[in-house]
């Protein structure tokens, strides 16, 4: 029963928004105690004042009110080691919502030890994925925290309960959460995600209205943009011979990406608690960089090695998708995956064109591939002939197994 426990002080990854409010005086009526709110910057593009405003509105002291800037580690620590493992999610989703959700995770047990919380609360309801993402993060840094979960212990279950809570406590809402939200929307600075009521049904086209940050692909620029990216190590460093922090060079890939139509997928995926979601994603930097990657690892990682990486990528994907960022396999494939990215480094050269990446070239000072080996052309390095050998060797269990089928 919700209550029962005794909680001095709660660290709540706070949003500002209706669910979060309600969630926070919630937390005060029934648990008794202090609250802290944290709201992290994760580059959603949204003006994160309001929250801190709200919050002391609310009654949250201001020593107690966290709104971090978390972009850079976001992109640096999170981002980027997800992608020299090329990682996406059933072949499609580049996992833009639960990468975020370690670092959120993280900075709240963190918050906790600075102010002495003895428990943290998210808003994430019990049908969805964050939930376990959250919970599973929380544990793995500090197993002896108590975990809030107000949607799996009240009984305010639905929008019309949630608004009355709203007014008798006169938290204020905003106009357009007086109606029913036509969908339910997650971004960061790698993606945003629309989920729920006008997407529900999957036979249902989404309309135009979802898709906020990409322009259409049959409406973007008859001409094409190039772009270059370095790679040093497996991770982009700069764009067109700029060097650009982690943050700021996802930001110009998604500008890049969105005026290009690039990075729309409208997908049905299997969560983690059981159930098929659909959702309109839109990834345009990430798109991009996933191309770009791949390209700069064709050149320069040798085959057996690219090899085991793409067996091993789902694997590791699913465990992102999951929560399982800290657990012990997932970082035991990231050493591995770091360990290939040695000498993933060089220049990608990308063609962008209505909502289509292209590689158009690539080049290294690591690179493995050899015009002398591959030319069509007379060559003095290859003697052709020893591939008969090495052919009769490859096919001596298929002839073996032929002639006991005769006998």
């Amino acid at each position: 029963m919700p209550g029962t426990r005794a909680v001095n002080k709660v660290v709540l990854a706070y949003s500002g928004g209706l669910d979060t409010s309600v969630i926070l005086k919630w937390l005060q009526e029934t648990y008794d105690c202090e609250v802290v709110t944290f709201t992290a910057d994760l580059g959603q593009g949204e003006e994160l004042e309001p929250a801190r405003q709200k919050a002391e509105m609310l009654g949250i002291k201001p020593e107690h009110i966290y709104v971090d800037d978390l972009r850079e580690e976001f992109v640096r620590d999170f981002v980027f080691p997800m992608f020299r493992a090329n990682a996406v999610y059933e072949g499609t989703y580049l996992l833009g919502t639960s990468i975020a959700r370690p670092l959120i995770a993280k900075r709240q047990v963190e918050i906790a030890r600075e102010t002495g919380a003895d428990a943290v609360a998210h808003g994430a309801t019990g049908k969805g994925n964050d939930q376990v993402r959250f919970e599973l993060g929380y544990y793995g840094l500090a197993p002896e925290i108590t975990v809030i979960a107000p949607w799996r212990e009240w009984d305010l279950n639905s929008r019309t309960r949630l608004l009355d809570f709203a007014e008798k406590h006169q938290i204020p809402i905003a106009k357009d959460k007086l109606g029913e939200a036509p969908f339910s929307v997650d971004a960061n600075l790698l993606h945003i995600s629309a989920e729920g009521k006008v997407l529900e049904d999957p036979w249902e086209t989404a309309p135009d209205y979802v898709y906020t940050t990409t322009v259409a692909p049959e409406d973007a620029p008859d001409r094409p943009t190039r772009v270059e990216i370095d790679f040093e190590g497996g991770d982009p460093v700069a764009i067109d011979g700029e060097r650009l922090s982690p943050a700021a060079l996802l930001t110009r890939l998604n500008e890049l990406g969105a005026a290009n139509g690039i990075g729309r997928i409208d997908i049905v995926e299997n969560r983690f608690v059981g159930m098929k979601s659909r959702g309109v994603y839109e990834t345009p930097g990430g798109t991009i960089l996933l191309h770009a990657h791949r390209a700069m690892e064709s050149i320069t990682l040798d085959r057996e090695a690219a090899h085991l990486k793409d067996e091993l990528m789902p694997r590791y994907a699913e465990l992102i998708y999951n929560g399982f960022w800290f657990a012990p396999e997932r970082e035991m494939l990231q050493a591995l995956i770091d360990r290939s990215q040695e000498n993933v480094s060089g220049r990608v050269r990308l063609k962008l064109y209505k909502g289509n990446v292209v590689v158009e070239g690539r080049t290294s000072a690591n690179s493995l591939y050899s015009q002398a080996h591959v030319t069509f052309e007379a060559d003095t390095v290859y003697d052709q002939r020893d591939a008969e050998g090495f052919i009769k060797l490859n096919a001596l269990r298929l002839r073996l197994l032929r002639e006991r089928r005769r006998s």
